[in-house]
């Protein structure tokens, strides 16, 4: 199991940073790709106010954030700085109408339901939203998303919702230390993109990897990586916590 160095100082966050793009760029210039077409995206799940302060003062603008009430929170926080807020994790119907408010990105649509309401709430607000649609790669009943096989035909349903801009397919692996599992879920998930390019040609991002995986990710082909624990260093609750239901 990786350990996190926990950063102490915004010299040791920097560190950290520059640590995790050295990696990124060593996996580019191995397998042939630009660093630049991978954003690595801070996940600041957990985190105090003050440390995405610091991180935004590293030049970071982009945050990671699993629930809508902690990023609510933040967001209000924090709207004297520059911040595009993004969700990553799971979105219950009855928290649509935060979302709707202030989030810039969602990574985890995965119901016709669920589009509808986000759809019918910014139009209210009269904003637009880039969403990626969650895949479920690994096939475990304890990961959302929709199955592979279902994912061009929410594509399809979701044509109709003037509000939603789809642009990119997002998986969590399987919680595995066997690479080559790991590896299957982030091939079935480019693979997925490769094939619905071929209909919607601007669905074309991949958001997968986390920090314990994030190098395989982008040997398959990710443009996002969710990178959490590596930067900021290890959290006290386990992953599990953070992608349930109560949201």
């Amino acid at each position: 199991m990786k350990q996190y160095h926990m950063p102490n100082s915004v010299k040791e966050l920097a560190a950290n940073f520059q640590n995790i793009q050295q990696v990124i760029n060593a996996v580019c210039h191995r397998i042939g790709r630009d660093p630049q077409t991978i954003r690595l995206l801070p996940v600041t799940k957990t985190l105090a106010v003050n440390r995405i302060e610091q991180a935004h003062q590293l030049g970071f603008s982009h945050f990671g954030e699993n629930k809508v009430l902690e990023a609510k929170s933040k967001y209000e926080a924090l709207q004297h700085l520059n911040i595009h807020w993004i969700l990553i994790g799971h979105l219950q119907t009855n928290k649509v109408k935060y979302v709707a408010k202030f989030i810039d990105e969602f990574h985890a649509l995965d119901s016709f339901k669920l589009a509808e309401k986000l759809n019918h709430r910014l139009q209210l607000e009269k904003r637009q939203l880039q969403v990626f649609i969650q895949v479920n790669t690994s096939n475990e009943e304890s990961k959302f998303g929709v199955k592979p096989e279902q994912a061009l035909t929410l594509i399809e349903q979701c044509q109709i919702f003037s509000q939603l801009k789809i642009i990119g397919l997002m998986t969590l692996a399987l919680h595995s230390q066997e690479s080559n599992e790991v590896r299957r879920c982030f091939q079935s998930l480019r693979a997925l993109r490769d094939n619905i390019q071929k209909i919607y040609p601007d669905i074309k991002r991949l958001s997968m990897g986390m920090s314990s995986d994030f190098e395989i990710a982008i040997e398959e082909g990710a443009t996002d990586i969710r990178v959490g624990q590596a930067i900021f260093g290890a959290r006290d609750l386990p992953d599990s916590y953070y992608w349930t239901e109560a949201n």
